[in-house]
């Protein structure tokens, strides 16, 4: 027996309207990294006096993190209408709790710019647990963030980090006064009660600005000299700082991010101060949000930081390099390479060596000729001194024999071609 037309229509009534999911504003943002860091892993702080010594990895000194607050300083290169922090965990072997975080541009030392400062929120909470090895995306904060200025991240960790045994997510090498505060929540507060002072950035790993200009990010992987050993401290000095100023300054005003993930005595072939090159690629490099280019600089660690390992010939590191462009060009991106500098001389004792030297030569050779990379920026032709070319020039020194001073690693900025960026593609 057929249903009625009647009963039909009363059926059809009954059922529910189907109406399109509610479209969100911010759905076709372009999202692009202004600035980044790599972590490293740096030991927990002492135990008490109860538990056991336990031998501790080499680094820095452990540190303790108990009811404290961290106020850290970025230089943002791009800049944005809305702002997010991405806080990474990724050393610890426990979760991380952050019971409070905030943004704000930066006036002065710890102090915050009137009026700016955003409460960071995870899936519109105020705090989150971040799970070991993992990292947490904060949602978008409102706040405009102009070029090649100062944020501070704040967060607030609750735990206690002197009864931990976790290693804590780190990059030690900042080059950049960050403060932790006396005990308690100060997350926001405009005058921060500054305890202490650290040249560490903890639990930061990149913040990322919707900027419909932006025509993506250049990430330079590299290892101390890309991490700026020996510039000047607060003064923003690497080299990757002075590109940033190039790109977006008045004369160019070339919308790109610039993301440095340099590390000191990082290697390309093994590991050394973190995890290799090879190793860390994806998530220091492919992960970053609107990468297009990068720029690699590595390779002088392996020729000469041994530490009573083998150092790398010539063949293992062109081969290593191989890999790092392929993985680029499977992503879709850009990848220059840049020269390794002279290091004859160097303080640090068994580093140089005529082998070493050699090999040296024979890399920059095949980075200049072979055609692999997209591009080559010749560093060492920039800061090599003429009259001796197995050193640096004596006014692009920092003193050491190996790491530039200031005015060379301005000059590394100097030597780059910004045509290598003009064709710049639309962020993945």
């Amino acid at each position: 027996m057929r249903p009625s037309p009647k009963l039909l229509l009363t059926l059809l009534l009954a059922l529910p309207v189907w109406r399109p999911a509610p479209v969100d504003a911010h759905s076709s943002e372009r999202w692009v990294g202004t600035w980044a860091t790599a972590v490293v892993e740096r030991a927990p702080a002492p135990p008490r006096p109860s538990q056991a010594d336990a031998p501790r990895p080499q680094g820095p000194p452990p540190v303790s993190l108990n009811d404290v607050t961290l106020r850290q300083i970025v230089r943002t290169s791009v800049g944005g209408d809305r702002v997010r922090v991405v806080f990474s965990n990724t050393y610890g072997r426990t979760p991380l709790r952050i019971a409070a975080a905030h943004v704000a541009l930066r006036s002065k030392d710890a102090t915050l710019a009137p009026g700016s400062g955003r409460r960071l929120t995870f899936g519109g909470l105020a705090e989150t647990t971040i799970a070991a090895g993992a990292v947490v995306v904060s949602d978008a904060a409102a706040l405009k963030v102009p070029a090649l200025t100062d944020l501070a991240v704040d967060l607030y960790l609750p735990g206690d980090s002197i009864a931990a045994t976790s290693p804590i997510t780190t990059h030690n090498g900042a080059r950049q006064t960050n403060y932790l505060s006396t005990a308690g929540n100060h997350a926001g507060v405009a005058d921060f009660p500054v305890a202490t002072t650290t040249a560490a950035w903890f639990f930061l790993s990149r913040v990322e600005v919707t900027s419909p200009s932006a025509a993506g990010a250049v990430v330079t992987l590299g290892d101390s000299i890309t991490d700026g050993y020996n510039s000047t401290p607060d003064r923003n000095s690497r080299w990757p700082d002075h590109l940033a100023a190039r790109l977006l300054g008045p004369k160019n005003r070339m919308a790109l991010g610039v993301l440095n993930v340099g590390i000191d005595g990082n290697k390309v072939t093994m590991d050394g101060l973190g995890v290799s090159a090879l190793a860390r690629l994806d998530r220091d490099v492919l992960v970053q949000t609107g990468v297009t280019y990068v720029v690699v600089l590595e390779g002088i660690n392996d020729v000469g930081l041994a530490r009573g390992g083998p150092r790398a010939t010539a063949p293992q590191l062109i081969a290593a390099h191989r890999q790092l462009i392929a993985r680029a060009h499977a992503r879709g991106l850009t990848i220059y390479a840049g020269t390794l500098l002279p290091f004859e001389g160097t303080t640090i004792p068994d580093y140089f060596t005529p082998e070493g030297e050699a090999t040296r030569n024979a890399v920059n050779q095949w980075i200049r000729t072979s055609r692999e990379y997209d591009g080559v920026i010749d560093f060492e032709a920039a800061l090599r001194d003429p009259k001796q070319p197995a050193r640096l020039l004596a006014e692009y020194d920092s003193g050491d024999h190996l790491h530039p001073s200031d005015a060379g690693y301005a000059a590394m900025a100097a030597a780059i071609d910004l045509k290598l960026f003009k064709n710049a593609a639309r962020p993945r």
